[in-house]
């Protein structure tokens, strides 16, 4: 990991992470780069779209296209009726929701606790995945907005 790449783990660390469990997996969310949480309703589907988009909402007047992190990350499907929580994502004009089971509490790792990403993940998780913390509880991934939202792996990753 390089020298910058470390120095905004050790930055995001400080200011905390957002956790959301995916299946049986918690996620971690720069605080910063999480605007809201809200329940995910009246979402309208949009023909032709990739599968990981769950399609668009509105949120307090505004479109917000939303992804289904099961779908994006390989996991099974949520039974019919499961609850499900959005976590709001501003990248440049757009507002993403990112759709989770649950939400979790706002974490503060060490830094020292912190693993870059295994290799022998799937590809699919490695290009979203920025890295792991070690807690008490097992692992946080830590979700690479980023590469999560870039349109051509949301297309692949059908």
């Amino acid at each position: 990991m390089n020298q910058q790449a470390s120095d905004g783990i050790r930055r995001q660390a400080a200011e905390g992470y957002v956790t959301a469990m995916v299946g049986d997996q918690l996620f971690g969310l720069a605080l910063t780069q999480v605007r809201d949480v809200f329940i995910p309703k009246g979402i309208c589907r949009v023909p032709l779209a990739p599968p990981s988009v769950a399609g668009l909402l509105s949120l307090r007047g505004r479109v917000v296209t939303a992804i289904d992190l099961r779908r994006r990350l390989g996991l099974p499907l949520r039974g019919e009726g499961e609850p499900s929580v959005a976590l709001g994502i501003e990248r440049g004009a757009e507002i993403y929701g990112l759709i989770a089971d649950r939400i979790g509490n706002v974490l503060r790792p060490s830094a020292e606790s912190f693993e870059p990403t295994p290799i022998n993940l799937t590809s699919r998780w490695s290009e979203v995945c920025a890295g792991l913390y070690r807690l008490d509880q097992g692992v946080m991934a830590v979700l690479d907005v980023e590469s999560l939202l870039d349109a051509e792996k949301l297309r692949e990753a059908a």
